[in-house]
């Protein structure tokens, strides 16, 4: 009885349910989704590049990743200006028993006229505190964060086009009247956008816009976290990497690769291409200069460039 017992005693006892799991694993999942909507499949990332395309460049609020931050235009006649140049404005702040002058009035008609531009009446010590004491004639225009498109857009948008890239890429310029000038230039040219880096370069600040005279609505600026990488990104897909140097080995003249796929570094009037980027670069080329000038600031290296880039592409 005794070896019954063990044998009884190494018996299973009761089998605890699947409490449904085996029953609803056998039921489908339901329709399949659009490629679009599946996570990490090719059709869904070129949705949310063209999505970035269609917002880059439009004020929108701030929530982090490719934006900058607000900023403030202050005084009269830089308000004016700003308003003229149709740099993006969400807020017009007006001091109470403000002077009417002529400047005021112009400001808020252009505001009126703009549209979808706030208008706040503010007593002088809430203007002092927001403009940190600046001189700021009772007059403030706050300025939207500017929307970065991605570098990988730029190329994804000369191909929604039938064309083949023309892009300018900023190294180390840190004006922003620079900057407002390489994006009328590339606008101007028919390019499809201006890379930056992340820091210590120029971003699209309202001195930026007004530079651009208009051109920044319609050509987007991209923000490079690594400059260097992205150029390797870019000559990955195909696309030739040109640098403006004064030692460069040819001339612009002489450089074929302008034909094709193209994108043109330009680096700052003093210290010129940064030793990596010039390092990146298939080519390095220079822009003769038979008047004995030394350099030439970006906005105008970048216009001699795309002029040459279009000329043959025409």
């Amino acid at each position: 009885m005794a070896a019954n017992n063990r044998r009884m005693s190494g018996k299973k006892g009761a089998q605890v349910g699947s409490g449904g799991q085996r029953r609803r694993g056998l039921e489908g999942k339901g329709p399949t989704p659009p490629a679009e909507m599946r996570k990490g499949h090719a059709k869904q990332r070129a949705a949310q590049a063209k999505t970035r395309r269609a917002t880059a460049g439009r004020p929108q609020p701030r929530r982090g990743g490719g934006r900058s931050s607000s900023e403030l235009v202050v005084g009269r006649n830089s308000v004016v200006e700003a308003l003229r140049e149709g740099v993006p404005a969400s807020t017009l702040y007006v001091q109470q028993f403000i002077d009417n002058d002529e400047r005021v009035r112009e400001a808020l008609q252009l505001a009126a006229e703009r549209g979808g531009i706030n208008l706040m009446e503010a007593p002088r010590p809430e203007l002092d505190r927001m403009t940190n004491g600046l001189n700021h004639q009772g007059l403030v225009l706050q300025v939207p964060p500017y929307v970065y498109a991605h570098p990988e857009d730029l190329v994804a948008g000369a191909h929604d086009e039938g064309r083949d890239p023309l892009i300018v890429v900023l190294d180390g310029v840190t004006d922003p009247r620079n900057l407002g000038a390489v994006v009328r230039s590339v606008s101007a040219f028919g390019g499809h956008g201006v890379v930056v880096p992340e820091r210590r370069a120029a971003g699209m600040t309202a001195g930026a816009w007004k530079t651009s005279a208009g051109a920044a609505a319609r050509t987007p600026v991209a923000r490079a976290t690594n400059l260097t990488r992205t150029l390797e990104a870019y000559k990955k897909a195909g696309i030739a990497v040109v640098g403006l140097a004064a030692d460069g080995e040819a001339e612009v003249g002489e450089l074929a690769a302008l034909h094709g796929p193209v994108v043109i570094v330009v680096g700052s009037e003093g210290k010129g291409l940064s030793r990596l980027v010039g390092e990146t670069c298939d080519h390095r080329v220079r822009i003769p200069m038979p008047g004995g000038t030394e350099s030439l600031n970006a906005g105008v290296a970048a216009g001699i460039v795309l002029y040459e880039a279009a000329r043959r592409r025409s």
